[in-house]
């Protein structure tokens, strides 16, 4: 667990080429032990619940999740002999769900959306409500509204970022639970420094207000705004379509050799889209979320993208020949 966090920050030269001065680094986030950002707010949220005494050896933790956080508290409670169960819909990847079970996780899946709004979040938040209440002294970390969650970000994600490079101008990283991006933008108004926020959501999330739809990728938006979200925190918001994001993710893995997900894809979408409109010599950085490997039977599966969004997408992104 200590080896959360402190993540390598890398330029993208290759992908960004010598763009007017303008440097962009990406934030490998990817690289936390069990794979994603989300590792900085589980430790947190943990250890907090741990010294307050709301868990010991032997306790249950439920928690809804679409993947990466589940995955990040299945690996933090297997160390401590805590029970975890993660609550999950038909959006979640099949690699994550074959990963936190690794880790000795508990699935209780939800197949239908909540009637009122047609989202699965809030079914799976209700379904996170029976389980306490079958379950009495079970512990809900609440990824959703626990300050825990960007105060992981505020301590440590921003600072590193600082740290290492001075000055930035811009930022840019996905939201979901929108802990990220808080974190970070708190830090930066917290220490009077200039950096603009980039926050991406995807096309059809609702968190910037825009209309909801469809979306093919867990990780990123959601069908309701969270609590995080409610106030704006963010300089610019952007959303990016599926489409848009397995371009990213590929563009990324061809010239940099970096796999990751969908997420990142979106965010190395939104910082292209906006580059025009960026001084020159300006200092950027991506936050890359989480690992690529988990989207194999997607965005890296060339089979699949063509189905999705036609023949034409592979020459946007590179061909893999990634399966047949």
């Amino acid at each position: 667990m200590d080896r959360i966090g402190n993540t390598p920050l890398v330029p993208l030269n290759r992908l960004f080429g010598n763009t007017r001065g303008i440097r962009v680094f990406g934030k490998l986030e990817l690289m936390n032990p069990s794979g994603s950002a989300k590792d900085r707010p589980a430790l947190r949220i943990v250890r907090s619940a741990w010294d307050e005494g709301l868990i010991a050896p032997g306790s249950v933790m439920i928690e809804s999740s679409s993947g990466n956080m589940a995955i990040s508290l299945a690996a933090i409670c297997s160390i401590l002999g805590i029970r975890f169960i993660s609550v999950i819909d038909p959006r979640t990847a099949s690699a994550n769900i074959a990963i936190m079970k690794a880790y000795g996780a508990e699935v209780s899946y939800v197949d239908t959306p909540d009637p009122q709004t047609g989202e699965f979040l809030p079914a799976r938040l209700e379904r996170v409500r029976q389980l306490r209440e079958a379950l009495p002294g079970s512990f809900w970390p609440n990824q959703y509204a626990n300050p825990n969650n960007y105060l992981a970000h505020y301590d440590g994600t921003m600072p590193e970022i600082k740290a290492s490079l001075g000055r930035v101008d811009y930022i840019a990283g996905g939201v979901s639970t929108c802990g990220t991006m808080l974190g970070c933008s708190r830090y930066i108004a917290d220490h009077g420094l200039a950096t603009k926020v980039i926050a991406v959501d995807a096309a059809g999330s609702v968190i910037f207000g825009g209309e909801k739809g469809p979306r093919r990728f867990p990780g990123l938006g959601a069908g309701i705004i969270p609590p995080f979200g409610e106030t704006r925190f963010m300089d610019y918001a952007v959303n990016i379509t599926d489409r848009e994001m397995a371009v990213g993710c590929r563009r990324l893995a061809e010239t940099e050799a970096i796999l990751a997900g969908p997420s990142s894809g979106a965010v190395i979408a939104a910082l292209t889209g906006m580059l025009d409109d960026i001084p020159d010599g300006s200092t950027c950085v991506v936050i890359l979320h989480d690992r690529g490997e988990r989207y194999m039977d997607t965005v890296f599966n060339d089979a699949w993208m063509r189905e999705q969004f036609g023949a034409a997408i592979l020459s946007e992104g590179g061909d893999y020949a990634c399966s047949t």
